[in-house]
């Protein structure tokens, strides 16, 4: 009978009732205290479970202690690993890699009494201007929002309280502090063509597929190359078994090109990465970000980035650093309803901009390198750990 209802009245549904079970923090935090722990869906293969991996990764880096309390590993996905269940100390802030519809869900299986007598962080993702009202009843179990961008936090401040008793901090994804380590795969290990240009679209189809926008990926790698078999769009699109009306527009939108492969394999991490650095190009023509991971990764392996200019990736992007494509802002309008928010708007990218930027690299290899060195440069600089240590120097560790 559950699954018979309509989506949208579900996920009210499932909101409403965990939110009237989950455990609320103290009102009055501790304010200094020994290490932090770092809950999420840290073993599954999802950009909150990524972000949850970095932040431990950047943690240890910067010599803090932390632990992880996985509320993913029994989940389709969730993969044994180190993240299992490490209780903290007494007083140890907690920061929740969950966002504000699923967050009452992730406490009810962490233990109860977890966040008594600790600061609770929401580290929360976001890819609009305006975030859904729902997701002010989020705001009860925290104490302090984390975000991955300013573009995210502008839009979630509207909905803190006024009086400033919730504090809002920007803290990116420390991607530098655990850059991407490919395997030692290469073209030939995934049979792809040693002298062609190859141009990588990697998305997850359980991301939003209207938002990823591999359509206009395609369109245009098209008018960039039509048919030339020294070009290549390589689509590494994931979770695409569960999105099968998904994958058939992108097979569709192909048409039986033979200078395009479309990639569904569940790759582990290392080649993934490895995949990446195989690419000429990566290119992301997104309607809208809340941070963009796979786009600083690649920058950090020296790939050279075309993609929208707007939304959360422009924090560690200019047109020094990335091939960024024009765009216009349009309503915001996603079939699935989940990026669906009255009066919100996200980029259209024009397919001219992005086809011309694609020919220019494609048949400029030095400028695929200077680009590449430059978009490297400046996720370095931008997705350190710098940020983190002054958050959590903001909680009194």
């Amino acid at each position: 009978m559950w699954r018979m209802l309509p989506a949208r009245p579900r996920r009210w549904l499932f909101a409403q009732g965990t939110a009237a079970m989950a455990p609320k923090p103290d009102r009055h935090p501790p304010k200094a205290s020994h290490g932090i722990a770092v809950a999420g869906e840290l073993s599954r293969p999802t950009g909150l479970g990524e972000g949850a991996r970095l932040m431990r990764a950047a943690l240890d880096q910067l010599g803090i202690a932390n632990w992880g309390q996985d509320v993913g590993d029994r989940l389709p996905g969730g993969q044994d690993g180190r993240h299992k269940l490490e209780m903290p100390p007494p007083g140890a802030p907690i920061v929740l890699h969950e966002n504000p519809p699923s967050l009452p869900w992730a406490l009810l299986r962490l233990p109860r009494d977890l966040i008594r007598g600790r600061h609770v962080v929401g580290y929360w993702a976001w890819e609009l201007p305006v975030a859904p009202p729902s997701w002010r009843a989020g705001l009860r179990f925290v104490h302090t929002v984390w975000v991955p961008s300013h573009f995210t936090a502008d839009a979630l401040r509207p909905m803190l309280p006024a009086d400033g008793r919730i504090a809002l901090h920007v803290v990116p994804h420390p991607v530098a502090a655990a850059p991407p380590v490919p395997s030692a795969m290469d073209r030939t290990g995934f049979g792809l063509p040693v002298d062609a240009v190859i141009v990588l679209v990697s998305a997850s189809l359980a991301s939003s597929f209207t938002r990823k926008n591999p359509l206009a990926a395609i369109a245009a790698f098209r008018a960039a190359f039509g048919d030339r078999s020294d070009r290549l769009l390589l689509l590494k699109l994931n979770h695409a078994d569960h999105f099968p009306d998904d994958l058939a527009a992108v097979q569709a939108a192909v048409a039986g090109a033979a200078n395009i492969r479309i990639e569904t394999r569940m790759l582990p991490h290392a080649d993934r990465h490895a995949m990446t650095a195989c690419a000429d190009i990566l290119l992301s023509l997104h309607r809208s970000e809340g941070c963009g991971l796979v786009l600083a990764e690649a920058m950090l392996l020296g790939v050279p980035v075309v993609a929208t200019g707007w939304s959360g990736n422009m924090d560690f992007m200019d047109a020094t650093s990335a091939a960024l494509v024009d765009f216009a802002l349009v309503l915001a309008r996603d079939p699935r309803g989940v990026m669906q928010v009255p009066g919100a708007q996200w980029a259209e990218p024009d397919i001219a901009s992005a086809a011309a930027q694609l020919r220019r690299l494609a048949d400029d290899v030095d400028a695929r390198r200077t680009l590449g060195a430059r978009g490297a440069a400046m996720a370095r600089a931008r997705l350190g750990s710098a940020p983190l240590a002054a958050a959590i120097q903001a909680l009194g560790l």
